[in-house]
């Protein structure tokens, strides 16, 4: 079943044969990597979209070592607590689906993968078989008003008046955010003036924040590919200078504390 929404008419899309079509005709084929293109040209000014081949790349490698697979436990639990069985889940800025895949065998939840990154879907598709993806911005997502149960944002851009929209009126939004010290061993090698990470926004008009799980503990790399995979996978990366980034290039350890935190939201 699809919960997807036509994002030229608004109108509901209904899949048959690997395409997507509503009413007015409008049709989306699903791609040969197993998801659909809803992403129309004026909602996004930049040329590249979303993460690129490196960084979903160095993420998936890092991803998959299982470092933070206390985070992905966390979370999963997280959504089992506020969210019935069988209910829609939006997992908005998906990535290669490593999140969504732990969330989509809980519960027997119906969820949907969003992301702007067609690199990043190309990976989720083929590696959660059992959740339903498309391209398009956390900004103007393809689902109707109130139609979801839950909304997923793992360290993804927070677009609230978003997820206010899609959310049903007893819906929860799920947030994963980096707290102050999260990665600080790793920048404080970078950097010569290493920085604690500020404080997420939020918006407390249209949300109200009913529960924070915080988890921090520490993670071992023993190789370099580990440790440069990463730091590729971070914003640091396009923003740092060569010289900075040789620093790492020959470093085979490297212990850093890892710190997030769970929140959860209802609807106002």
């Amino acid at each position: 079943m699809s919960y997807f929404i036509c994002p030229v008419c608004s109108g509901k899309l209904d899949v048959r044969d690997n395409t997507y079509s509503c009413l007015n005709r409008h049709c989306f084929d699903v791609s040969k990597e197993g998801y659909v293109n809803l992403l129309m040209s004026q909602q996004s000014s930049s040329k590249r979209h979303g993460d690129d081949k490196l960084m979903v790349r160095a993420r998936r490698d890092f991803l998959e070592k299982g470092f933070y697979s206390p985070l992905q436990k966390l979370l999963c639990k997280a959504v089992s607590k506020n969210v019935a069985c069988g209910g829609v889940i939006a997992d908005i800025g998906c990535g290669e689906g490593y999140y969504t895949k732990a969330v989509s065998l809980t519960n027997n939840y119906n969820v949907f993968g969003v992301d702007i990154s067609k690199e990043a879907l190309k990976y989720a598709a083929k590696l959660v078989k059992n959740a339903s993806f498309a391209v398009a911005s956390a900004f103007s997502l393809p689902f109707e008003d109130e139609s979801c149960d839950c909304v997923l944002s793992v360290f993804a851009p927070s677009a609230y008046e978003e997820f206010y929209r899609i959310l049903k009126s007893d819906g929860v939004l799920i947030k994963v955010v980096p707290l102050e010290d999260h990665l600080w061993d790793l920048k404080s090698t970078v950097y010569d003036e290493p920085y604690k990470n500020k404080p997420e926004i939020r918006n407390d008009d249209l949300f109200r924040l009913v529960s924070v799980e915080e988890l921090k503990y520490n993670i071992t790399l023993d190789c370099n590919n580990d440790i440069m995979n990463l730091f590729k996978m971070t914003p640091y990366y396009y923003k740092t200078g060569r010289e900075e980034i040789q620093k790492l290039s020959f470093m085979t350890d490297l212990e850093t504390i890892v710190h997030f935190a769970v929140e959860v939201y209802e609807k106002r």
